[in-house]
């Protein structure tokens, strides 16, 4: 079965008209997957913001999320929660994604498949641990005290805030996930990596096996790809509605 990988929507980062179009880029995606019975992978970030509370779910994204909860009606779609969409309940659940919270490890053709977001794992024998603020706000206490701050639009308003302003100044070094996809790799049974995290796509091929970076799909529409016993960066072109070589791909600015 053909398999689609996509990170790093940042759906609400934008304005109006720049979310208008990338939404739609989305829903066209899984109307795609959906006629061709292509299993989809969100690896976490679809929104630039998502904070669920009791009693409240962000308007953020309906139309897409609408289209998901179609697709998930034949195909269940795996959503794995970024550093930017880590604060569900259980709407995605509702929705009919599968949902995680750091990571999914699953076999295709026999070989073995390590997905995540990118920013880190709790778990120590990953050795990748989560930077600080992370770790701060995937913290379960931390996210209960906020809830009890705020209403859900006012704490949904702040962490769109937080957001702008912690995406203008984080530091995303692909080395990181690089270097520790290759020692992984090395000594793990794991034949393939794919994350998102850092927007840079990207795909690198060593002793233990391969590691992909999907990229970021707001800004260059560029997903993972798996077909024919073979992984593959791909771009999603919206105006013709179909998959193109990733040798299409123009780069621009990282961030």
């Amino acid at each position: 079965m053909e398999q689609i990988f996509l990170s790093d929507v940042h759906l609400g980062a934008f304005n109006s008209e720049k979310n208008n179009l990338l939404e739609k880029a989305v829903i066209n995606l899984i109307d795609y997957c959906r006629r061709n019975a292509i299993q989809l992978h969100v690896l976490g970030d679809l929104f630039d913001y998502w904070m669920e509370f009791p009693g409240y779910i962000p308007v953020l994204g309906k139309n897409m999320l609408d289209k998901f909860e179609e697709y998930n009606r034949t195909i269940q779609a795996n959503y794995i929660t970024g550093n930017h969409d880590y604060w569900t309940i259980s709407h995605f659940s509702e929705r009919g994604f599968k949902v995680y919270s750091e990571e999914l490890q699953l076999s295709i053709d026999q070989k073995k498949i390590f997905l995540f977001h990118g920013d880190g794992l709790s778990d120590r024998k990953y050795g990748l641990p989560y930077p600080i603020l992370n770790h701060l706000l995937r913290n379960r206490t931390f996210t209960s005290i906020y809830r009890l701050l705020f209403t859900g639009e006012t704490g949904n308003h702040i962490m769109k805030k937080f957001s702008d302003f912690t995406r203008d100044t984080e530091n995303l070094r692909p080395e990181r996930l690089s270097e520790w996809s290759e020692s992984y790799l090395n000594k793990s049974d794991v034949d393939v990596i794919i994350s998102g995290h850092d927007h840079v796509p990207r795909v690198e091929t060593f002793t233990g096996g391969t590691y992909i970076n999907c990229g970021a799909f707001y800004r260059d529409q560029s997903i993972a790809r798996y077909t024919n016993n073979h992984f593959e960066l791909v771009l999603w072109n919206d105006n013709r509605q179909q998959i193109e070589p990733f040798d299409n791909f123009l780069p621009k600015t990282y961030f």
